[in-house]
């Protein structure tokens, strides 16, 4: 079942919704991460590559000041060392680095300036009692102090390392966050489409069909009102010299007795007579329209009645007339009006069939657009197997005094339009050559509380 207009625009109102929180969210959580990013950069950046180089240069300082220590022997130099390695112990204690590695970098860095400071104790030691050789001295510095300058080193890779893997962690959130933001775009620009191809199939072309419509009904009513003006003067100047004619003619088949000839020859002008008093009866009928007398009634009653009236008639040509059963459908319109425009559908049915086929009775209800707006309606079908409309006679079909039959007005459908508009409805067709021709006369369906 097609849905609603309605719950389409809520569809599309809360897809947009939760388009624009996407885009909004990705928005925020990307910030969040720049800043993030940025942060851990700046703070990888101070913690590490700081610690590094102030390691570096603490240690050569250390093993300088304790060289001078050996070379002078002053006590000042040893203190000098004893407070900078202390130093350097405690700063050591207080570096947080950000990731776990180099955090055992600097707890293995703590280890080995333990060791570093053993082997310097060592060596003041034996500077206090001999006379130390500075060559040995500086080797065994250099040797103590090895291992702190490569863990400076490693401490230095460690940082790398992490750097590395944070931009590759970084460079999958920012792909990811991309993919979300192009995602949610796409998602808008397919919700902006669907929104204008919506809002043109639902309003801006009913709208533009609505008016052409209404153009071409007003323009068809303006030439049916003018030819209604000329054919009612037409059709009233002719029925007074037919009824005079018709008098004569009565008047004249008394005086020639039982002349055969002279008979047959009134009998034919008399044929031509009703003829032409039927065509005035149809122009006067088209011209003047009787107004519907509304009433309630059956369809199916309607249609049984048509069955019940044109079944004899039909059979004489070998065509089927029958009527389907469906559920009860009440109808609110001229009763006699309705019967007149079934009937004649039949006839063109039947006309259109010659001999041999069907035609179907049906009535059924659907929800079609009716005067520019949903409308529930009852449908009465009137469906035939006969050769179908040609495309050329489609495009004039409901013209008056349009016609492809010898003896026709061409008023049959134009009147059964106008009854049918008058009733606040339509008359449609679906037709296929070859294969046959459905009429439909749809009414608006009055509903409950409608008196």
């Amino acid at each position: 079942m097609k849905l609603s207009l309605r719950f389409r625009f809520a569809v599309m109102t809360l897809t947009i919704i939760v388009s624009a929180a996407i885009i909004i969210g990705a928005a925020t959580v990307t910030w969040r991460q720049v800043s993030a990013l940025r942060q851990h950069f700046s703070s990888v950046r101070i913690e590490s590559f700081h610690i590094a180089e102030h390691l570096q240069a603490a240690v050569l300082t250390l093993n300088a000041t304790l060289l001078r220590f050996v070379v002078r022997r002053e006590r000042g130099d040893w203190e000098s060392f004893t407070r900078d390695t202390d130093q350097l112990e405690s700063w050591l204690r207080l570096q947080q680095p950000s990731t776990a590695r180099e955090r055992q970098e600097i707890a293995q860095i703590l280890t080995d300036l333990a060791a570093y400071r053993a082997e310097a104790n060592a060596i003041a030691s034996r500077t206090s009692r001999d006379k130390a050789d500075v060559l040995d001295v500086l080797s065994t510095i250099e040797n103590a102090s090895q291992k702190l300058l490569r863990l400076g080193y490693d401490l230095a890779s460690a940082h790398r390392a992490a750097a590395a893997q944070l931009v590759a962690t970084a460079q999958k959130s920012l792909a990811l966050l991309q993919e979300i933001i192009f995602g949610a775009l796409a998602l808008l620009l397919m919700i902006g489409v669907w929104a204008i191809a919506l809002v043109y199939r639902e309003m801006i072309a009913p709208l533009q069909l609505k008016l052409v419509e209404s153009r071409a009904t007003i323009e068809r009513q303006e030439k049916l009102a003018s030819l209604g003006v000329l054919a009612a003067g037409v059709a009233h100047e002719i029925r007074n010299p037919l009824t005079a004619i018709k008098a004569r003619l009565f008047t004249l088949k008394k005086a020639v007795g039982e002349s055969l000839s002279a008979v047959e020859d009134a009998n034919v002008i008399e044929r031509e007579i009703s003829r032409l008093e039927r065509i005035v009866r149809d122009v006067l009928q088209f011209a003047r329209p009787a107004q519907p007398q509304w009433e309630a009634g059956s369809a199916l009653a309607l249609l049984r009645e048509i069955h019940d009236l044109m079944r004899s008639q039909l059979e004489k040509s070998e065509i089927e007339l029958t009527v389907e059963d469906s559920t009860e459908i009440t109808i609110h319109g001229d009763q006699n009006q309705l019967k007149q425009v079934l009937i004649n559908l039949v006839h063109n049915g039947a006309e259109s069939i010659g001999e041999r086929g069907k035609i179907v009775l049906r009535a059924g209800t659907e929800r079609v657009s009716l005067g520019g707006r949903p409308t529930n309606v009852a449908i009465l079908e009137v469906e035939d197997n006969g050769k179908g409309i040609p495309l050329e006679v489609q495009k004039r079909l409901f013209d008056p005094f349009y016609t492809t039959k010898a003896a026709g007005t061409g008023l049959g459908l134009s009147i059964a339009a106008r009854i049918i508009e008058n009733h606040g409805g339509a008359l449609r067709y679906k037709t296929e050559i070859g294969r046959g021709t459905t009429f439909g006369i749809v009414l608006p369906l009055k509903s409950s509380d409608e008196k």
